[in-house]
């Protein structure tokens, strides 16, 4: 297994109301020239986990960081006038927070960050404060 010093959580930066899932994902990296999807899990609206890359496997999610992170992206992250909004489900904060502490429990030294918390990213990504987060665990 690799060594996890990050989980970086982003979102797919989709309406709030587009239920997409991770083929979808990886049909719009694939077209961006990536080998398969960029991330190594999806939360659906409906809160339903689905893998994407194997965790054995460095992403393609934050450039200088894909080795030794997992890259987790919820489905969402614009309101319906298509500004960056936290526009979680309660299935998908349930989710996402059961993800991240059982990764915290298996790799408890890696940091929990945001997509945009890393440097070089001027993203509103995730659109929500990863603190929230963090707080939680």
């Amino acid at each position: 297994m690799r060594d996890i010093d990050y989980i970086v959580i982003h979102c797919s930066a989709t309406p709030s109301h587009l239920d997409i899932g991770a083929a979808d994902i990886d049909r719009w990296h694939r077209e961006r020239g990536f080998r398969k999807i960029g991330y190594h899990f999806v939360i659906r609206l409906n809160g339903v986990l689905e893998t994407g890359r194997d965790l054995k496997e460095p992403g393609a999610h934050a450039r200088g960081y894909n080795r030794n992170s997992i890259g987790i992206c919820y489905v969402g992250g614009l309101n319906e006038a298509g500004y960056p909004s936290d526009t979680r489900t309660e299935a998908q904060k349930t989710t996402l927070t059961s993800l991240v502490k059982a990764f915290h429990n298996i790799w408890p030294s890696a940091k929990i960050v945001g997509h945009r918390e890393l440097p070089g990213v001027h993203k509103d990504c995730p659109c929500f404060d990863v603190e929230e987060l963090r707080n939680l665990i």
